[in-house]
């Protein structure tokens, strides 16, 4: 059963554009599936359906298909080091 704080994460993960589900999969474990449905009972009707015409479009690159090979890793180069799902200090 996932935590109040952990749906929180995966909604925030699944708008970004550049975090493919298979980082939130990694961290999460629940696969691309079962973030639509969660997506799907969480948000407002109108918020699912602009989140979901993202995700098809050509901007997001939430499909690891979509994503420039050069591309393996799952977050900014730039962001601070995140580790299970916790921002830690330098």
């Amino acid at each position: 059963m996932l935590q109040p704080e952990d749906i929180d994460r995966i909604i925030e993960m699944a708008w970004e554009d550049r975090t493919p589900f298979e980082a939130i999969e990694v961290q999460f474990g629940i696969r691309e599936v079962e973030v639509v449905a969660l997506m799907r009972k969480t948000l407002k009707r109108s918020s699912f359906n602009l989140w979901r015409t993202r995700v098809h479009s050509g901007v997001s690159q939430k499909h690891r298909a979509k994503r420039s090979a050069e591309i393996k890793r799952f977050k900014c180069s730039r962001q601070n080091i995140i580790s299970n799902n916790k921002i830690s200090k330098r």
